[in-house]
Formats: structure tokens, C-alpha cells, sequence
């Protein structure tokens, strides 16, 4: 997938509650009839398909209603130039973390309709803890803007067969992994690779947390000052050095989003143990030619302390409505529909899992697996990421902690030049945000 809208903004989750049964259909079957419903989205790793069944199944309920889908890899292209002159989708699916940044520039522009009457018409179905967080209520209000739309486990994957080969276990502390990485090295496979920088995102919010605790975690995320020049911060740059000299030599080359796949092709020829991704990798590479014996696996990144709690970032896709939408109460009538029993089967298929409570449990095959980690009291769910301010010019937080780490492995860049960056980003958002 070439950039999913990763991670949800605000306060950590301890975990995410994934019991309790799945309640009935969403929405309501009189809304909509007539006219037009504009829907855009993002085509990531859960393909297209998806999208075509679930308005299917939607316009079945609203006869004469014509919902028009507009699916890509680079929606946010697509989809601009018609915002700027004042005609809008009703329905976006697409969330934060993308270069392009639209998501969050609507949030700064404070240009999306109120979610907040479809949030509590599904509140006995979602997932806890899912929203009331900054990814959903941008502005801290207790309004939602943003509904969660997926969530998945993110982590290292790995190939399972791979570890049974040579008796390796997946290490529980960095010790354990830097070790792991001469044994890897002495058979001329590399430790360690990312699709593009931007995945980076996984592994640093997991990685914090895991240093410093979930107030320290939240200090960076709200760019207390001077965090980044703290003792944790700097233990999570050294950490983070240390690995990326164990990184494939191909990691910077492919590190973009023509040849990102090439990245997490190493993984499936063995070439390289592990790299950040989520859930949607299965379905991404399903086709691509593989080792004998490929299983994929994922598993949280090892603990700063042995026996400390051990961290999965949640990958969550949002879906909204401009403010300038024209038919707002049909677009909130269609977003409802998306949660209802009907459509999460249809999304279920393609692996893309929604956030409703009782869905992880009927989860079968690798997902199962995946979703199982959330289960062990050692592993945390995260829900988080950097709180939205007024922009700054020439600041990029997100740029600066993760795309650097290709300017580390060329050594373009040192570490000390990394930890000066972001502190003075941090400080300039920390101003912005006042």
C-alpha cells in the first residue's frame, strides 16, 4: 500500500477492547433515495473491490439513488483541484499520515461536517477506546469529525518459516535483536528494511512509548519542550541508529512509492528478517512470488527493559465529510451504513477489519493471528500520534523523525543532527499550538 493513513492522533489506549457480540445494521434505509452520493477513496492494500459491493449493497436499500465512486492510489490528486474550486465528494474515505497531508489540512482548516450524531448512533458498536482521541475529535471538544474506519495491528512482520529454518526465535529485547541481526548478517541476510521512510511511523510511536511510558510518549505528541533533547529521546534516536546500520542496501533506493514494493519483496525472498507494516501486506503481496515454506508473521517491537511492556501501534483509516459537501445528511446516512453488519462482512473479506466490537473474534487464518496480539497482557495497543497545531512554515515533524532515517543509512546525516532537527520542530509546533 503505498501510504496508509496511519495512526490515529491523540491520548494511548492500554488496550482495545475486542469482545462482546456484533450488534444489527446501521443507518437509516429512508435516507438518500434520488439523487446523487459522491464517494472518494483511498485504493490501498485493500484493494477496490471492496467499495463496489458495500454501495452495491447500499443502493439495494435506497432505489434511485446514484452513488458515484471515485477510487485511487493518489486520491487526494484527484480530488484537490475540484475542492479548490468548490465542488466536493460527500464521503471521503482517507485518513492522516500521507505526504500530501489533505486530511490534515481540512483538520487546520476546520472544513469537515460533525460526525458526532453518527458516532453515538453506532456507540454499541464500536470497538472502546476507538474514539473520543484526537484522530477522531481533532479539536478536544468531544465532537468527532473523523470516523474510524479500520483498524489494524502494525509492527515488525517476518516470515515465520524462515525463523523455524535456523531455530530462531523473535527477539524480546534489543539485545536480543542486534544479536539476532550478526547471526542473520553471517548468512548474508539483512536484518532490517521499511517500504518507504513514512512506515517509520509504526515503529517510532511504539518505540517511545516503550522507552519513556505513555506520559513521555504523550509529551512528544504534544511537543512538550524540550523533549527531544530528554534522555528517552535520545535512547530511542540510538536505538534507532544502531538498526538502521543493520538495514538492507537497498532500503534507501527502493524507499519511494514507485519501488516501495521492492522493499517488502526482500521479505519474501529471505533477503532481510523484518520490516514495519500492518495487516494489509498480506493482501498487498498475495501475489507475489515467494520462499519455500513463506509464513507471515508479525510481532511487537522488543522491549527497552527485559520483561517491560512491549507496544502495537494501531493503524486506523478515517472516513469524513468536507464541509462544503452537498448533501450532508445522505452522506452521514451512508457513512452509518458502512458499520452495519452487512458491510463489515463485505470489508471482512478483503481483510480490511472495522472497529466494531465482536469482529476480531470470528477472525480466522493469519488475520487471527495478527489480531490474537492484542490479546497478551504484555503487549499494548497504541492508539496515537502528533496533536494537530496552526501550520508553520518549513515544519514537517513527521518528515523530520521519519524520512531522515534514509539520510542516516546513507550518513548524509549524523544522530546528533537528527535529535537538533527535531527538537526545534517540536519547539516551533509547541509555539503554534499555544
Amino acid at each position: 500500500m503505498v501510504r496508509r493513513t496511519f495512526v490515529m492522533a491523540g491520548a494511548v489506549v492500554a488496550a482495545l477492547g475486542l469482545l462482546a457480540g456484533c450488534g444489527g445494521g446501521a443507518g437509516n434505509d429512508d435516507a438518500g433515495d434520488g439523487g446523487t452520493l459522491k464517494v472518494a477513496a483511498l485504493e490501498g492494500g485493500y484493494g477496490r473491490e471492496m467499495y463496489t459491493q458495500v454501495i452495491e449493497a447500499y443502493k439495494a436499500k435506497h432505489p434511485g439513488l446514484d452513488v458515484q465512486l471515485q477510487i485511487s492510489k493518489s486520491i487526494e490528486d484527484e480530488i484537490s483541484p475540484n475542492m479548490k474550486a468548490g465542488k466536493f465528494p460527500d464521503v471521503v474515505v482517507l485518513g492522516q499520515g500521507r505526504k500530501a497531508a489533505l486530511t490534515e489540512t481540512l483538520i487546520k482548516d476546520k472544513a469537515l461536517e460533525d460526525l458526532s450524531g453518527v458516532r453515538d448512533g453506532l456507540k454499541d458498536k464500536l470497538t472502546d477506546g476507538i474514539v473520543g482521541n484526537l484522530n477522531t475529535d481533532p479539536y478536544g471538544d468531544g465532537k468527532t469529525y473523523l470516523m474510524p474506519m479500520y483498524y489494524a495491528p502494525t509492527g515488525l512482520f517476518y516470515n515465520k518459516g524462515l525463523f523455524e529454518q535456523n531455530g530462531w526465535k523473535t527477539p524480546a529485547t534489543w539485545d536480543e535483536m542486534f544479536a539476532l541481526g550478526d547471526a542473520a548478517k553471517a548468512k548474508g541476510i539483512s536484518l532490517f528494511t521499511y517500504p518507504t521512510a513514512g512506515y517509520l511511523d509504526s515503529y517510532f510511536f511504539a518505540l517511545l512509548a516503550d522507552i519513556g511510558g505513555e506520559q513521555f510518549y504523550t509529551d512528544v505528541m504534544t511537543y512538550k519542550q524540550d523533549v527531544w533533547k530528554s534522555p528517552q529521546a535520545r535512547q530511542a534516536l540510538d536505538l534507532t541508529t544502531k538498526l538502521l546500520g543493520y538495514a538492507a542496501p537497498t532500503t534507501v533506493g527502493y524507499a519511494n512509492e514507485q519501488d516501495f514494493t521492492k522493499n517488502q519483496q526482500s521479505i519474501l525472498d529471505n533477503k532481510t528478517l523484518f520490516m514495519p507494516n500492518g495487516t494489509w501486506i498480506v493482501g498487498e503481496m498475495k501475489d507475489a512470488p515467494r520462499a519455500k515454506g513463506f509464513q507471515w508473521a508479525l510481532t511487537p517491537l522488543p522491549a527497552a527493559t527485559s520483561g517491560g511492556k512491549r507496544y502495537l501501534t494501531t493503524s486506523v483509516e478515517s472516513v469524513w465529510i468536507p464541509s462544503g459537501a452537498k448533501d450532508k445528511e445522505a452522506a452521514k446516512d451512508f457513512i452509518a451504513f458502512l458499520y452495519s453488519d452487512e458491510a463489515t462482512k463485505i470489508f471482512a473479506q478483503s481483510s480490511a477489519i472495522q472497529p466494531v466490537k465482536g469482529l476480531a473474534s470470528t477472525l480466522t487464518g493469519e488475520n487471527a493471528e495478527f489480531y490474537r496480539l492484542y490479546e497478551d497482557p504484555n503487549v499494548a495497543a497504541l492508539v496515537g500520534g502528533f496533536a494537530s497545531t496552526a501550520p508553520v512554515e518549513g515544519v514537517d515533524i513527521k518528515a523530520t523523525l521519519f524520512d531522515t532515517a534514509n539520510s542516516i543509512i546513507s550518513k548524509d546525516k549524523t544522530e546528533d543532527q537528527w535529535q537538533s532537527a527535531l527538537n526545534d520542530a517540536s519547539e516551533k509546533l509547541r509555539q503554534a499550538g499555544k
